[in-house]
């Protein structure tokens, strides 16, 4: 019989979810906007919280394998909560595929030249590494996901402390190109730029049905969590940003690296090195995360007879291989296309700003479910809660184009040409 996770290891998988790449790109791409980049950490932190306490809620009402499908369901129905599962699980996947390509790429300074075949090579070997570790259960995941969050908060204790006595606010001013812009559309823009170092604060309520006392365990997890989140992104761009002047700042490709180097002086290339392999073991841990919340999300929109039955096989670990399985399958293509298409591999980054958009249309949604039980029990400070997090997640979406939109749209509508498949859909309940 499987074992369950505790706090502890569901507390990694938040911290693991958040906690990727991002936080080693963002100085640099936040440094134009001066210190309102300082202040969208601040902002987008609030969000992550005010949405933290949106999913503890509902978990806790809730404690059913799948996460946001299965509250989608309680309150709008079975077709909405396919829908919406359907595209947050496509998404998961899809995304979990630019982690992989991220986690290999980061260790450049240690492979130097390698070519495009070896480099599929490692991202397809280290996908199937994790699929494996998942396909031992949740345990296995969770405890992996412990020892790599437990190696990720290293440089970020470490890192600050080295450089803060270097630390001068003159650093951190608003690019010349940005003076005719209004302080209202920067603080917008940087705050999406923010908000994706907070993706994923509502991976830990897939596993729900694994989880020890998840109505209880989960809801702490994601608040300390997501608190304890915000505030290693506040310190760690605030530091970086003061010690590196913005117009350095923003042309640098290893932002912690070169916050130490400036402090410590020295050619070496050690500090690029230590940095890169930080930085890859934290996508690592990102991915694991994801490989979890892929398969949970498919095991539960299964047990609801909204995916086939296979959906939710399990071996005798407990984990639900042929749901991790088809996740990963799903994500080797994608590892394919960025290396031998050109034009896709261009496309990384348009791929990650899709996803983080169509993340948010699932927390728009779980928002919804939220606000109208709120309103149901008459409880004002909840129905704050929902307003307020609803409107952050609007914002978010606010500046996005004609393309996204439909793109982001065929993600969720996609699953309709599913539906024939699932008879149970057409019945009540």
């Amino acid at each position: 019989m499987s074992k369950k996770m505790g706090f502890g290891a569901v507390l990694a998988i938040v911290f693991g979810s958040q906690i990727g790449s991002g936080i080693f790109m963002l100085p640099a791409n936040l440094a134009p906007y001066g210190m309102l980049g300082i202040y969208s950490w601040i902002f987008a932190g609030l969000g992550a919280i005010l949405l933290a306490l949106v999913f503890a809620d509902l978990c806790s009402r809730y404690p059913k394998v799948g996460g946001p499908h299965v509250y989608v369901k309680e309150v709008f129905g079975k077709l909405p909560s396919f829908l919406t599962g359907w595209g947050y699980w496509l998404v998961s996947w899809i995304s979990s595929a630019v982690v992989v390509i991220t986690s290999i790429a980061y260790l450049t300074p240690i492979l130097r030249d390698i070519s495009k075949t070896t480099s599929l090579l490692l991202e397809i070997s280290l996908l199937m590494v994790i699929t494996a570790v998942n396909c031992k259960g949740v345990e296995s995941a969770g405890r992996l996901e412990s020892v790599l969050v437990f190696l990720k908060f290293i440089p970020f204790v470490i890192v600050p402390a080295i450089i803060f006595n270097r630390f001068d606010a003159s650093n951190i001013v608003v690019a010349d190109r940005f003076a005719d812009l209004s302080d209202f559309n920067l603080t917008i823009s940087a705050v999406s730029l923010c908000f994706w170092g907070f993706i994923g604060v509502e991976c830990a309520t897939t596993p729900a049905g694994f989880v020890q006392n998840p109505s209880k365990t989960i809801p702490r997890a994601i608040i300390v969590g997501t608190c304890a989140v915000a505030t290693i992104y506040i310190i760690n761009n605030a530091v970086i940003m003061g010690v590196i002047p913005g117009s350095v700042l923003e042309t640098s490709q290893a932002p912690f690296a070169d916050a130490v180097r400036t402090v410590m002086g020295g050619e070496s290339d050690i500090w690029y090195i230590l940095l890169a392999v930080v930085a890859s073991i934290v996508c690592v841990g990102t991915l694991n995360a994801w490989v979890l919340t892929s398969a949970q999300i498919s095991l539960g929109l299964a047990e609801d007879n909204l995916l086939p039955k296979f959906f939710a096989k399990k071996n005798r670990a407990g984990s639900p291989y042929v749901s991790i399985l088809i996740s990963t399958i799903g994500t080797l293509p994608i590892l394919i296309l960025t290396k031998y298409d050109n034009s896709i591999a261009e496309q990384v980054t348009s791929i990650i700003d899709i996803s983080v958009k169509t993340f948010i249309i699932v927390y728009l949604v779980c928002c919804l479910a939220f606000l109208k039980i709120s309103i149901g029990e008459r409880k004002i400070w909840k129905c704050v809660v929902g307003i307020t997090a609803m409107a952050f997640c609007l914002l978010m979406l606010q500046d996005s184009d004609l393309k996204s939109v439909l793109i982001v749209a065929s993600f969720f509508l996609s699953g309709v040409f599913m539906l024939p498949l699932m008879p149970s859909m057409k019945k009540n309940g």
